[in-house]
């Protein structure tokens, strides 16, 4: 029988452990440019691993998901982390498991507002693009260049994600 998923709230220190929340941290801000601009600095570090490995920027348009939603399967990237930063301001889900024995655990899912990010550091399991109630866009900040840089892995039994209550 398929196990229904807890959705909890993306916070920084539950998201630790699979990498950054980006978003706007008081701590790290700097005013520049005059004092017209505040600088959030250094919310995330982009990892490229492998010769002739760079870092670029794409934007993913995704479609929503339909709920109750059957996760069956996580990928990686193991030679570069993976970023998500929504452009239009919609909430979308997180889906990210620890990795046992190179395979992923129990998946956690959190919801992110549509003010945060998530960078998924190097080798992290994750679900591709989560994205609800309407198409939205990402900037994505990932690594190109040679190499098989994704790994997938298909659950035997699906996991199962209801709908996330969004406040409004």
């Amino acid at each position: 029988m398929p196990k229904t998923l807890a959705i909890r709230p993306l916070t920084r220190d539950a998201f630790l452990p699979f990498g950054q929340v980006i978003e706007a941290d008081p701590a790290t801000m700097k005013l520049i440019n005059g004092g017209n601009t505040e600088r959030f600095h250094a919310l995330a570090e982009a990892e490229a691993a492998g010769e002739g490995a760079r870092v670029i920027l794409n934007i993913f348009r995704g479609k929503p998901r339909a709920f109750p939603y059957a996760l069956t399967m996580m990928e990686r990237h193991p030679f570069g982390s993976q970023s998500f930063s929504p452009l239009n301001g919609r909430p979308y889900l997180v889906v990210v498991s620890e990795d046992k024995n190179g395979r992923p655990g129990e998946p956690q899912v959190f919801l992110a507002q549509g003010d945060q990010g998530v960078n998924y550091r190097a080798n992290v399991w994750h679900h591709p693009l989560m994205t609800i109630d309407a198409v939205s866009d990402f900037l994505v900040v990932d690594r190109d260049g040679p190499g098989n840089n994704l790994e997938e892995f298909y659950f035997d039994e699906p996991f199962i994600i209801t709908a996330p209550i969004l406040s409004e």
